[in-house]
């Protein structure tokens, strides 16, 4: 009915105990980023950086930089980079679907001016949400027409005659993978005036000067930025055991999108995919709340989420995206049913998670063993 845990600060071992643990560590592994190996890396002369690890004294002004990779990091790096840089390539093997967002939200801001602060954020929260899940839901049920509108509103945003298709149109649905955010055009702005373009290749190899790629074009870079992504763990990465065993977290399904079959008082914080992930962060803390205080309530100690009939084993999160297929085989499960199925819809999490009840057949109570 305890948790013991083994914590290393400055040079000493300590020692905790604790009925339960929350986790709020995240998914990405911070050690080290993901980055392919490519023929001929150590023969690059110039700089070659991961934004996991970024030197606190890089100076780009005036150079050649390359950023391998279409993601979110990548797409926020060009323009930034763009502003001191001699010119910024933001070379990928897969486009991404992009869309641009204003940075400040002017009708927030309009009613903040109007309405007492609290009702005006509520709104603003509130249209927001409703808006990102509309978004979603459109783009689910109608692929083709959501990624017609969104390859217009890019090409509204480049200069005439840009091959918007080749570099900017995916060869998924929207919401297969992370649709990235563009704020204020920054991104298009910088294609605009020159300061950066987005090749669309494979890399063959690393020059001494720069990129060999497999179309026979070479590319001359003074920095390399491989934005290639992060790799994912569950619970921080530390080594969880219960009862002697070691937890295997692919072994595992998750519970609520927050708990794990058959280990006991524990629960992981782990937002949205596809909207703020703070949204189902604070739903997974208030329901925490609510579950400590139902046990102390009833007199119990330990629960264990444990389901009652078979499950279809599903991924943990429905996404194609590289680090999500890397990390298969290090993620719990998600079933084929509720409470076992992951939620997208906060209005339905909110539901469950504020204001549903804490008891369930699927979720076993037990007195304090100690």
């Amino acid at each position: 009915g305890r948790w013991t845990l083994q914590v290393e600060h400055q040079g000493r071992e300590l020692t905790f105990r604790a009925r339960f643990l929350l986790l709020a560590a995240g998914y990405y592994r911070y050690e080290d980023g993901h980055r392919p190996h490519w023929p001929g890396m150590e023969q690059f002369q110039g700089l070659l950086v991961h934004p996991q690890h970024w030197p606190e004294d890089l100076d780009y002004s005036g150079k050649r930089v390359v950023v391998i990779g279409s993601g979110a990091t990548a797409v926020t790096l060009v323009p930034a980079l763009a502003e001191r840089a001699a010119h910024v390539t933001m070379l990928q093997r897969t486009p991404t679907y992009v869309v641009s967002r204003p940075a400040e939200d002017t009708q927030a801001n309009s009613l903040r001016r109007w309405l007492p602060t609290r009702l005006a954020y509520a709104l603003s929260r509130w249209k927001n949400i409703l808006l990102q899940m509309f978004f979603f839901k459109v783009a689910r049920r109608w692929p083709k027409g959501t990624a017609r509108y969104l390859l217009d509103k890019v090409k509204q945003a480049l200069p005439p005659g840009y091959d918007v298709e080749k570099h900017f149109k995916p060869p998924y649905k929207p919401w297969d993978q992370r649709v990235c955010v563009v704020p204020d055009d920054d991104l298009f702005r910088a294609i605009g005036r020159g300061k950066a373009s987005v090749l669309t290749e494979t890399i063959e190899c690393f020059l001494e000067n720069g990129l060999q790629l497999a179309s026979g074009q070479q590319l001359q870079a003074d920095i390399i930025v491989t934005a290639t992504g992060l790799e994912l763990q569950t619970a921080g990465g530390m080594q969880v055991v219960v009862d002697g065993r070691d937890v295997v977290w692919s072994d595992h399904f998750i519970y609520k999108g927050m708990m794990y079959s058959e280990i006991p008082n524990l629960a992981n914080v782990f937002g949205y995919t596809n909207a703020s992930w703070t949204l189902k962060a604070d739903l997974t803390s208030e329901y925490f709340c609510r579950l400590i205080g139902y046990m102390d309530r009833r007199g119990y100690g330990v629960f264990r989420p444990r389901p009652r009939g078979p499950l279809k084993a599903m991924p943990f999160v429905d996404f194609s995206s590289g680090y999500f297929e890397r990390a298969r085989g290090r993620l719990p499960k998600q079933g084929d049913r509720q409470p076992w199925k992951l939620s997208r819809n906060y209005a339905v999490d909110l539901m469950n998670l504020r204001y549903g009840s804490m008891a369930s057949p699927e979720m076993v109570f037990g007195p304090d063993p100690s």
